[in-house]
């Protein structure tokens, strides 16, 4: 079943969907509107792959990576689902992406692709959003593109891997407000999920609830103040959230 972290009653806690709504770790159920979101998991290293869609790739205008272009992202930059996402003042270009989210299930090294799907725990939504404005290197973003507080936010569910059949083989669709702008499916990347496995953990040991972001398809456009973005994959869920200017985030003092 899907598996969710929220805030509510004064406490965080781990949560599943039932009739409707939530069914809380202590018995108690809740309307799905009143918690707050969490990731979904308590993210370890976080892994993003650039241009892993060819689709992606020729629409802004760079060549097919020959292996995986692989960055870290902190777990700072992970917020939950139906919350904020702070757009910088003065930029032009802020892209969201909709990905696939990958969950690692144990630990594990030097994992062979035949053997990759079993350290997956389960499957979530990411929008990693993308401040164009600061980008120096297509191949290699720069800490400011991708890192940013509040830039990814993450959800609402995980799904466990068993409860998707082929992840290879599922529908993304990002919509701004109300409107579709990008649709794609993951049998479109370059890399595919046991690839990537198999080549992280070929240098570094992969560990549980460590997340893979597997890349986004074309179809991204600019976002702007207010706009309310749902990133959606089949059979995984609805992520939604909303842009809000860096004024809201104004400085406070505390006492």
């Amino acid at each position: 079943m899907k598996r969710a972290r929220v805030a509510v009653y004064g406490n965080v806690h781990e949560a599943v969907e039932h009739d409707g709504s939530l069914l809380l770790d202590d018995g108690r159920q809740v309307e799905k509107t009143s918690v707050v979101w969490l990731p979904p998991i308590e993210a370890q290293t976080i892994f993003v792959l650039g241009l892993n869609y060819q689709d992606h790739a020729s629409e802004i205008a760079v060549k097919r990576p020959s292996e995986p272009l692989v960055f870290l992202k902190g777990p700072n930059a992970l917020i939950g689902h139906d919350a904020q996402t702070k757009r910088p003042t003065g930029i032009e270009n802020m892209h969201y992406e909709c990905e696939l989210a990958v969950i690692i299930a144990r630990g594990g090294r030097d994992i062979k692709k035949e053997e990759a799907y079993t350290y997956v725990k389960g499957y979530s939504i990411a929008n990693d959003y993308t401040v164009r404005d600061y980008l120096e290197n297509y191949y290699r973003p720069n800490l400011r593109v991708k890192n940013r507080d509040t830039l990814t936010p993450i959800g609402p569910w995980l799904v466990p891997s068993q409860w998707v059949e082929n992840p290879m083989d599922l529908t993304l669709k990002t919509y701004v407000n109300g409107k579709l702008k990008q649709n794609g499916t993951t049998n479109d990347m370059i890399f595919d999920i046991p690839s990537l496995i198999s080549y992280l953990s070929s240098f570094m040991t992969l560990n549980e609830n460590d997340v893979i972001l597997t890349g986004t398809p074309k179809g991204t456009v600019p976002v702007y103040d207010g706009d309310e973005i749902v990133t959606e994959i089949e059979g995984i869920g609805a992520l939604k959230n909303t842009i809000v200017g860096e004024s809201t985030f104004h400085q406070q003092t505390f006492f």
